[in-house]
């Protein structure tokens, strides 16, 4: 029995490998389409207002792009400490995750959230979104110093979730485009919404489950 549960544990982990592996491989393509800078290209081609009105989008922007790559695999990567078996790899790759976030990531993206695309609907959603990640963030950061651990995990998971918006807004958008077909602004409200929230509440289940 014993022998079975650890063959289904280790069958997760590696389908959640390969599962993120994949994610990872499609957020870092986009990232690599700003590289070089230019102002020209993709999301940014329908962003022109901003970037020829405001000169400090850009660079929220490009803070915002170039960190969050490296927040979403970092906050991964400490997931999988104990099977690294890398000595303070978790707490190494968990200072970077928290400073990316806390300095860079969270505050450009409440910054560009404050310009989303949808409407006064879209820009509230992304606002609380950067402003819950941020806090999730820091209060996680502020557990590990009291080594408060457990409180301090369950605050990184709530992190993580809101990190990984990024990866599920883009999910939704591509299931709702593909069987509603709705009008370009509608999908913005709708996504802003359902990129984070089904993530929070799953790790809420999960915690009040005591299974985190």
């Amino acid at each position: 029995m014993f022998s079975d549960k650890k063959n289904i544990s280790n069958t997760f982990k590696i389908l959640l490998m390969i599962g993120f592996g994949y994610f990872f491989w499609l957020m870092l393509k986009i990232t690599l389409e700003y590289i070089p800078l230019r102002s020209d290209v993709s999301f940014l081609m329908i962003k022109q207002t901003e970037v020829t009105d405001r000169p400090e989008y850009l660079y929220f922007f490009y803070t915002h792009v170039y960190t969050s790559i490296f927040v979403l695999l970092t906050g991964f990567l400490a997931i999988l400490r104990k099977d690294l078996g890398i000595k303070s790899f978790h707490k190494n790759t968990g200072k970077i995750y928290i400073f990316l976030i806390l300095l860079f990531a969270a505050p450009s993206g409440i910054y560009m959230g404050i310009f989303a695309n949808g409407g006064i609907l879209s820009k509230i959603s992304f606002v609380i979104l950067g402003c819950l990640w941020w806090f999730s963030t820091f209060k996680a950061y502020q557990l590990a110093q009291q080594k408060k651990f457990k409180e301090h995990k369950q605050w990184m998971w709530r992190s993580f979730a809101l990190t990984l918006s990024a990866v599920t807004l883009r999910m939704w958008k591509v299931i709702i485009v593909y069987l509603f077909h709705p009008n370009p602004m509608d999908v913005y409200q709708i996504i802003a919404w359902l990129g984070w929230i089904p993530n929070i509440l799953l790790i809420e289940y999960l915690i009040a489950k005591k299974y985190i």
